[in-house]
């Protein structure tokens, strides 16, 4: 993995364009995703070469089932959370991002196929001599907590995630990932995780007009005290699925120099936690 970056420390951004298609998640439609290099920091969402495109942050998250949704003026963008993990996880910080329709493509249900095309297209430095890369620092301890689901954030000296489940199915039961995230250990250890679901909420869902285009090569689904399409990538690929989610929905804040610690997490959680550190952090510059 000699081409990704040691760390988070600098700004990083594509070599060249590439291009992805495949079936949406919730609308089952064909769609298609171009990402190409961008002199301005940030992740600039457009549709038409006449748009202008639109700088992304965690302020136009939108409530949203089984998925993160963004409001980005007249139109929508849905299941953008494996996209923006691969790109916060493999450290692209300025990136173009052309869409063919309102929801990005699943691919297989994890983000290693948008890491495959960072790879494909190449990174670049970029240097700048008067602009320092930021760190996101934690002034103070974040809990946040719905019913069973908790999550909080401690002051650290880089991001650590903790990430906990436990489901009433015997196939996942309890799990526990614990990782200091860098982007080799985003590639290696996150990035393969496939999305999840069970065969019990199948019909519900798709009667609310959901999971259009899930199936079995692009989603695990367990059945009790199996998988239908085995086998797993990791013995605990659920709770890893789970992290690249909490990845992909912090990514429109940044990375944040913080310990977070989540149960029974959920996109919702995860946007809270996201809005509660744009008001809790502070920035510094990473390098003097």
């Amino acid at each position: 993995m000699e081409w990704l970056p040691d760390d988070y420390e600098d700004f990083w951004t594509l070599t060249r364009s590439v291009r992805r298609q495949g079936i949406g998640l919730h609308s089952g439609n064909e769609v298609w995703v171009e990402l190409s290099p961008s002199d301005n920091e940030g992740f600039h969402v457009s549709w038409d070469k006449e748009d202008l495109p639109i700088t992304l942050n965690a302020n136009q998250v939108g409530n949203s089932a089984l998925c993160t949704s963004l409001k980005l003026g007249s139109k929508r963008l849905s299941t953008v959370e494996h996209l923006l993990a691969a790109l916060a996880g493999c450290g692209i910080t300025h990136v173009n991002i052309k869409v063919s329709g309102d929801e990005i493509p699943l691919l297989d249900g994890s983000a290693i196929g948008w890491v495959e095309a960072i790879k494909e297209s190449g990174i670049t430095a970029i240097e700048t001599r008067n602009i320092k890369k930021q760190d996101l620092i934690l002034q103070k301890t974040i809990s946040i907590n719905h019913g069973q689901s908790v999550i909080t954030a401690t002051p650290a000296d880089c991001f650590k995630i903790i990430c906990i489940i436990d489901f009433p199915y015997e196939a996942i039961g309890e799990q526990l990932f614990t990782i200091d995230l860098s982007p080799r250990n985003f590639v290696e250890h996150i990035a393969p995780a496939r999305t999840f679901g069970f065969k019990d909420q199948v019909e519900h869902l798709r009667s609310q007009g959901l999971i259009k285009g899930g199936n079995l090569d692009n989603s695990l689904v367990c059945e009790g005290s199996h998988w239908l399409n085995p086998p797993l990538r990791f013995k605990d690929e659920p709770v890893r699925h789970k992290l690249l989610d909490l990845i992909g929905d912090l990514a429109l804040v940044g990375l944040p120099k913080a310990q977070v610690l989540v149960y029974k997490g959920s996109h919702a959680l995860h946007a809270e936690l996201a809005s509660a550190l744009q008001q809790e952090c502070s920035l510094s510059n990473s390098k003097s």
